[in-house]
């Protein structure tokens, strides 16, 4: 079971719907029995930072406990940026510091927010990413972006007048910065890499 965590951040529902749509037995949830005995756990995300990280309030230390665990964690968009040290979006604030890096504003000479498809090129030795061919486009919807600050992440980077951190990868956690349940057959094949991930697991 793959447990979408629930803490009302706009895109919890459609990331489960298309969970459920390839097959997943996934659901929403924050309690933490059900969080405990899940194979994999999504952190979604559609909201400034400083919303998410407060409304993922107490759950916070069931993720970082299912990250030392070594359970596959997958950050979506805000849920991406929350595994990174900090943020600047409306002032400081802190992350979960799964992966070191800081999430910063996309550079003004670019259009903000960076809204629609870009083309992702994508590293063969990243799991989550794998089957998908040298680069395919994803859609994308923020205005901030991370800056990897960690030696043993492995990154895909998409061109945004500079290169845009798509996806991370350190270990059991992973994160992308597109939204792959609005990305199309590629999108959800990012879901069901993530899914084999959780099932090898078990």
């Amino acid at each position: 079971m793959i447990v979408v965590i629930d803490y009302n951040v706009g895109n919890v529902k459609s990331v489960c719907n298309a969970l459920q749509h390839i097959g997943c037995d996934a659901e929403v949830s924050r309690d933490p029995a059900q969080i405990e005995k899940a194979n994999g756990l999504v952190l979604p995300g559609v909201a400034a930072f400083g919303y998410a990280r407060e409304a993922l309030g107490s759950a916070d230390v069931l993720v970082r406990q299912a990250a030392d665990a070594c359970k596959p964690i997958l950050g979506i968009c805000v849920g991406h940026q929350l595994l990174f040290d900090e943020s600047c979006e409306y002032g400081p604030q802190q992350g979960l510091g799964l992966i070191h890096g800081a999430v910063v504003p996309i550079p003004a000479e670019q259009t903000v927010p960076h809204m629609g498809w870009n083309l992702v090129e994508l590293p063969e030795e990243m799991e989550l990413l794998a089957g998908l061919g040298p680069a395919k486009h994803f859609y994308f919807a923020h205005s901030f972006h991370a800056r990897v600050e960690d030696e043993q992440a492995k990154v895909a980077h998409t061109d945004y007048g500079f290169p845009l951190t798509a996806s991370v990868q350190k270990g059991n956690i992973y994160g992308v910065q597109f939204h792959p349940e609005k990305s199309g057959p590629q999108g959800l094949q990012v879901l069901r890499n993530f899914h084999a991930i959780c099932k090898r697991r078990v």
